[in-house]
């Protein structure tokens, strides 16, 4: 009997407004089709969904789970996952994306050292919550989207202060809901997304020295199986990976602060400046001073994503 193919996963890039980092993507062109895809893919952020009609079903994690309109769902980032209507249908959607920590962080103090589930103990069935049970978040996340829809005054705050309440909410449902799995079952799940705790690393850590030894380390793996199991899944090499979301937080600085070029190649965990010039001209088109000059004026990036390579266009 042939052994069962694993699904293609591709990696989404989603890239936050800078001075107010929540991405909200709605509106007729948010419908998804009745076809299954044969492709699971994960994002850079935690997505929050509002399903406005009809049904279908989310495959996460190896489960079919089935939606309605009314539906939220609430994926982690890095948490392969795909969405399909049910036949004969095209369900509309609203998404909002956004990375807790960086959102959060002055609210909460570094109080909290993980601000999302452990995927590994986290179930498909508790990523979707319906209206009728969960009332209070799917209202407080329509009143998200209205807010950033309509853009009346004072709407950053006002989304800002939803948002936080949202995502407290979900923190409590998950922290009830938690469910206990035995060791063979939560291996078998890093099996199957076994790159996860690097990803996780670097988005905390991009700016520290980083090799490749260290990375493979962090997924129990050999350096070479590390990088074959790398590339295949994210469409690149991980330090090409790592210098991508380096030169991601360099365009933040660029464009928010009035730090020198050098001083920013520093603080997003470059050694030398030549390096920097050399990689952020591969991947942006144009050198920093340039970018930060066209930024600045309102100018639209030649790029709408550093890490398009990496299979989301």
């Amino acid at each position: 009997m042939p052994r069962k193919k694993k699904p293609v996963i591709e990696y989404r890039h989603y890239s936050l407004p800078i001075h107010f980092p929540i991405l909200l993507l709605s509106g007729e062109r948010w419908k998804i089709s009745d076809i299954k895809s044969n492709h699971l893919h994960f994002h850079n952020h935690l997505e929050i969904g509002i399903c406005h009609s009809d049904s279908g079903f989310m495959e996460i994690k190896g489960e079919s789970v089935p939606f309605k309109a009314g539906d939220v769902t609430f994926i982690p980032r890095y948490l392969p996952h795909t969405t399909y209507s049910s036949p004969n249908t095209a369900s509309l959607w609203s998404y909002l994306f956004f990375s807790p920590e960086d959102l959060f962080k002055h609210s909460f103090k570094g109080a909290y050292h993980n601000f999302e589930p452990n995927l590994w103990m986290l179930k498909g069935t508790n990523c979707i919550l319906s209206k009728e049970k969960h009332p209070k978040i799917y209202t407080l996340a329509t009143s998200v989207v209205e807010e950033l829809k309509q853009q009346n005054s004072y709407y950053q705050e006002s989304a800002y202060g939803l948002l936080l309440s949202l995502y407290i909410e979900l923190l409590r449902i998950y922290s009830m809901n938690e469910p206990l799995e035995n060791q063979e079952s939560e291996h078998k799940q890093k099996d199957d997304f076994v790159i996860s705790p690097v990803l996780e690393y670097i988005t905390k850590h991009y700016m520290k020295p980083i090799t490749i030894d260290f990375l493979a380390d962090l997924c129990h793996l050999s350096t070479t199986h590390f990088r074959r199991k790398f590339h295949e899944m994210m469409g690149t090499a991980p330090l090409d990976f790592l210098n991508s979301t380096r030169i991601e937080e360099a365009c933040k600085k660029l464009k928010s602060t009035d730090d020198s070029i050098l001083s920013i190649s520093e603080q997003v965990g470059f050694q030398s400046i030549s390096s920097f010039n050399r990689c952020f001209s591969k991947l942006k088109g144009e050198s920093p001073k340039q970018w930060r000059k066209g930024a600045r004026a309102g100018a639209q990036s030649t790029k709408a994503s550093i890490l398009e390579f990496t299979g989301w266009v």
